[in-house]
């Protein structure tokens, strides 16, 4: 192939690629999260992610190959906090059930949908399916603060302290 019809090949997967990244929706949240501990998000869009969880050795709890239910909760906890997508939101309750076992191999895919927005408010439906069956089940509160959590000033706090 001649240089000339590669330069024009290679303007034009440019351009294709431009393209793409405008409608896409980077993560502004828990930049540094351990991605083997709490899943790849397979899908991002505003107020809703697709997140896989493959279960790793370093999450058995006992003998029989149980995940602990701490990786699971992880996992939807991340999935929520990504659907809300804003680099200072910070988990303040939630109401979540396990409702079947999850074992090494399985991979748990989750789906997290912000539900309610009220000001800085964020309430997101997570669940989360092993093939079809349906492990968690939670309800996650959210609040979006204007600075880092660890750099907000809490009520009793004198005013020269960080």
């Amino acid at each position: 192939m001649s240089d000339k019809r590669e330069e024009i090949l290679d303007d034009e997967e440019l351009e294709i690629d431009e393209y793409r990244n405008k409608n896409e929706v980077l993560l502004k949240t828990h930049e540094n999260i351990n991605l083997d501990l709490c899943g790849e998000i397979e899908k991002l869009e505003n107020g809703y992610v697709e997140l896989k969880l493959v279960t790793t050795h370093e999450m058995i709890a006992d003998s029989k190959y149980l995940i602990h239910s701490g990786f699971i909760f992880s996992a939807a906890d991340f999935a929520a906090m990504a659907a809300v997508n804003e680099k200072n939101v910070v988990l303040v309750a939630s109401d979540c059930q396990f409702l079947s076992p999850v074992k090494f191999g399985d991979i748990v895919n989750f789906i997290a949908k912000v539900r309610h927005k009220e000001g800085r408010k964020r309430n997101i439906h997570v669940t989360g399916h092993v093939l079809d069956i349906k492990v968690f089940e939670g309800e996650f509160k959210t609040v979006v603060t204007e600075r880092h959590v660890l750099k907000l000033k809490l009520s009793g706090e004198e005013d020269g302290e960080e």
